[in-house]
């Protein structure tokens, strides 16, 4: 259906957010990012050991339903998507704006929906970006990476190449681990983290695209020209760049260098973040049918099988109980201070931001949480450093609860 626009104003002021007193160890509970949110001790929410700025948070839209990722195009403006369907732009002059755009066919079913968005680097000049969404077909359904021009107004998305990328499977019936997120990897191809649908045999199945991380070539969708099989005969293969996910949420690309980490929302017993590795395998194994009377999905498996041989451990896991990690962003410029270079990561479960320092390898160095984002805002989906060097979160509360907040740090 084309959307009817509309347009309104909101005042930006800032909101109070109380800061909280956090000590002791630096794991937290939690359970998969479609439970409820759940207390948690004091001493489950640790602070950092470097000096971090007081940070000022400012809502700049509310009423919003599930929105699940945020970007900053260069002229300032802020676009968002909401899981059901649907644009927003946010104007540099603080007008809020939906966008008309066809969202006719989309499949909206349980975690499954219009998910992830990115814009082209070479956005200025094309006013290309890219979604990961669910997508009606005839043989039922699939997950797509469908390609959008936006106009110079900021009133219409038109699909350009629709998909870009098809066949990534769903599950139909419940539309659990449907990831998505899609982001730019430093050499310019466009990485899609995929979920397993809740099919015990796709994380290890290098013949389907669920359970992984592909890399493909944003103009014409195939493969990545130096993808780890990109010799394989099968071309579902020649995709993949990782394999052996659950659910990859978050992509982060390490600002000045070559890494990329994913952020997999786990089980009841780990989340990870992992370093991403070409061709790696990095363990998940359920080794079940697909969910329902047929068969079944042991979630009871470790996120990472260490009986797999060459399976890579995760930088950073949560242990049981779990906090439900979505999506993640690094955080870069002097400004930030203390936080300078840090991974924030979305929390659900255990509603906040997680912070991870990390050294030069990509080892964890210390965990802790944003104290004015703890417990303050709901679940957290997306962070999201914008252009202009600001944080920008999406909120996923539902029922017209969700915001996207500004985060700056004060003075």
């Amino acid at each position: 259906m084309l959307g009817r626009v509309t347009t309104r104003k909101l005042a930006l002021g800032p909101c109070m957010a109380a800061v909280l007193a956090v000590t002791g160890c630096s794991s937290a509970p939690g359970e998969q990012g479609d439970e409820a949110a759940t207390d948690v001790s004091d001493d489950a929410r640790a602070s950092s050991s470097v000096d971090v700025p007081a940070l000022d948070v400012q809502v700049l839209a509310d009423d919003l339903d599930h929105p699940w990722d945020v970007a900053q195009a260069p002229d300032g403006t802020l676009l968002l998507d909401e899981r059901a369907g649907g644009f927003t732009a946010v104007l540099p002059d603080g007008t809020v704006r939906a966008l008309d755009a066809d969202f006719d066919d989309l499949l909206a079913e349980g975690e499954t929906g219009l998910m992830g968005l990115t814009l082209d680097p070479e956005f200025a000049d094309n006013r290309r970006l890219y979604t990961c969404q669910g997508v009606r077909t005839d043989a039922g359904g699939e997950i797509a990476v469908i390609a959008w021009t936006v106009d110079a107004g900021w009133t219409t998305a038109t699909r350009v190449a629709d998909p870009l990328l098809g066949g990534i499977p769903v599950n139909r019936s419940s539309g659990r681990h449907g990831g998505c997120r899609p982001r730019f990897d430093p050499s310019g191809a466009l990485l899609v983290g995929t979920g397993d649908n809740a099919v015990g045999s796709n994380p290890q199945d290098l013949g389907t695209l669920a359970g992984k991380v592909l890399r493909i070539d944003a103009t014409t969708g195939g493969p990545a020209a130096d993808n780890p099989f990109t010799t394989d005969p099968d071309p579902v293969t020649r995709l993949i760049y990782s394999y052996g996910h659950r659910n990859v949420q978050g992509i982060a690309v390490r600002p000045g260098g070559e890494q990329v980490f994913t952020v997999e929302q786990g089980t009841g017993r780990d989340d990870e973040v992992n370093l991403s590795v070409a061709g790696g395998n990095f363990g998940y194994d359920p080794d079940g049918a697909p969910e329902g009377p047929e068969g079944d999905y042991d979630e009871s498996v470790p996120m990472t099988d260490p009986d797999i041989e060459g399976s890579i451990a995760a930088v950073w896991s949560s242990g049981d109980p779990t906090i439900a990690t979505s999506g993640g962003s690094f955080v870069t410029g002097a400004q930030w201070g203390g936080y300078d270079g840090v991974l924030l990561v979305g929390v659900q479960k255990d509603t906040g931001v997680l912070g991870l320092r990390l050294d030069a390898d990509g080892g964890l160095v210390e965990q802790f949480r944003v104290p004015e984002l703890e417990d303050s805002y709901g679940r957290v989906r997306s962070p999201v450093q914008g252009l202009d060097g600001a944080l920008y979160l999406t909120t996923d509360n539902g029922e017209g609860e969700d915001q996207l907040l500004r985060v700056t740090p004060v003075g």
